[in-house]
């Protein structure tokens, strides 16, 4: 049965933006939990070369409703000039779990 909750995956440089990132949208309401998977490689074409570079991978859990917040406060915030951001819906999930996600944040612009 599909939920409210979205799966955001976004990746930053370093360590140090991912926590920023996580603090300001946990502490703002609009993700109940972002896990930071650190020394992770993409390798991408980017203005016609071949990059590689490493990066910090940040799983936001949220809904939604904040799909709109989580990506403005994201692109605000973010240090590349076309960050990743995408947003897969949860269908199934522990109903605890998901429970807890819906309360953790504001999902009064239903």
């Amino acid at each position: 049965m599909p939920t409210s909750l979205l799966l955001i995956l976004s990746t930053v440089p370093d360590r140090e933006t991912a926590a920023a990132l996580a603090r300001m949208l946990v502490e703002s309401k609009l993700a109940a939990c972002v896990n930071l998977v650190p020394q992770i490689t993409a390798i991408y074409e980017w203005q016609g070369r071949l990059e590689e570079s490493d990066e910090v991978l940040l799983l936001i859990k949220t809904t939604k409703y904040n799909y709109s917040a989580v990506e403005s406060a994201l692109r605000a915030q973010h240090p590349y000039e076309l960050p990743e951001i995408l947003a897969v819906p949860v269908d199934q999930g522990l109903p605890g779990y998901l429970d807890w996600v819906e309360r953790c944040t504001n999902t009064d612009n239903s």
